[in-house]
């Protein structure tokens, strides 16, 4: 795909005295992108007191976007682009080789990033980093802390998820769904350092990382509502929270020799729960005491 002409006249637009770099990111940069694929282009600036939030824009044309009516065309002329514009500033950089959550989520990217505007070769350098960077056993520490403390902030929806199946209340189950699969998921890629090079792969990575024949990754599709029954059903709603819970459980037995030991014993206290708590669901279902 093909960037839009006037990309190179609006980079003129968004440079400031402070800005340093212009760099692609992304599909278009890894060159896999398609017809409703973003433009993801990161502007470098030498000081952290000029940071700004990510902005949106529609390109294609030089006239401006003002109205629903032009947005909601604009949307289906196939010469537009969403561009999305963030700003980056020397601290934040630094985290990416320093913080393992974000490193996993940025390292891969800037590998394959170009640079569409590096007059000192300030992207080149931070790009010769992220090729050059190694996952060391300090970060594996600071991620399988900050795994653990993940696991206790899902606590709330494993709960969420046993009082869901308690009451059959779909506001709980589809709350605790969402850290039952997602949540765990990224538990787990900071465990295992599993770098994505697309957040449209996170699922295929962390798979392929802890094996897709185990029974980690099983559950992990069956929380996402991607497994189907023996007869080729889908899953419920119900089911797949109950895979999810499993699944935390089956993630603290693969996490539970690296974890602290302030949130070993939340964690555990939570995995005995929610195994009682299943184990008596299903007696009471088969008629049990």
């Amino acid at each position: 795909m093909d960037l839009p002409a006037e990309l190179s006249t609006y980079l003129e637009d968004w440079k400031t005295e402070h800005t340093v770099a212009f760099a692609l990111l992304g599909s278009y940069a890894r060159g896999d992108a398609g017809p409703h694929s973003d433009v993801d282009v990161v502007r470098f600036v030498d000081d952290d007191k000029h940071e700004d939030e990510a902005q949106t824009f529609l390109l294609g044309s030089r006239e401006r976007v003002t109205r629903r009516h032009e947005y909601v065309s604009a949307m289906h002329n196939p010469q537009r682009w969403l561009v999305v514009r963030s700003t980056v500033t020397p601290s934040q950089v630094e985290s990416w080789f320093s913080e393992p959550e974000q490193a996993l989520n940025i390292i891969a990217g800037l590998r394959d990033g170009r640079a569409l505007w590096d007059q000192n070769g300030q992207f080149a350098a931070i790009q010769y980093r992220a090729k050059e960077f190694k996952w060391t056993e300090a970060l594996q520490k600071k991620a399988d802390r900050l795994a653990g403390k993940e696991l206790v902030g899902w606590i709330e929806e494993a709960h969420k998820g046993l009082e869901g199946l308690q009451r059959n209340d779909t506001g709980r189950l589809l709350n605790s769904r969402f850290g039952l699969s997602w949540g765990l998921a990224w538990v787990m890629r900071l465990h295992r350092g599993v770098f994505s090079t697309s957040d449209n792969t996170f699922f295929s990575d962390v798979i392929g990382a802890v094996g897709p024949e185990t029974r980690w990754a099983r559950l992990l599709h069956q929380a996402f509502g991607i497994a189907t029954e023996s007869d080729g059903e889908p899953y419920t709603l119900r089911k797949e929270v109950t895979a999810g819970l499993l699944l935390y459980c089956e993630t603290f037995s693969l996490l539970k020799e690296s974890l602290p030991l302030d949130y070993f014993l939340l964690i555990e206290a939570t995995v005995q729960r929610i195994r009682s708590e299943l184990e008596y669901n299903v007696r009471g279902s088969e008629g049990g005491p």
